[in-house]
């Protein structure tokens, strides 16, 4: 998985943390789950704001 992955991302997010609302991740935490998804295999460096955004609003969607 890509940075670019956004919507499986946040799939597999929200399974690894359901007792997670998404709306209350700080970003430091989702770039940290992020990046230790099993199956995340990208540069860590290159998950900025705006991507993490699109993660959480993903995450948000997919729970609703």
């Amino acid at each position: 998985m890509k940075w670019t992955d956004i919507n499986q991302i946040a799939i597999e997010l929200a399974e690894a943390h359901p007792e997670i609302d998404p709306k209350t991740v700080r970003f430091t935490d989702l770039h940290n789950w992020v990046v230790e998804l099993e199956e995340f295999d990208d540069d860590h460096h290159h998950g900025g704001e705006k991507i993490l955004e699109a993660i959480q609003m993903a995450w948000i969607d997919e729970l609703e």
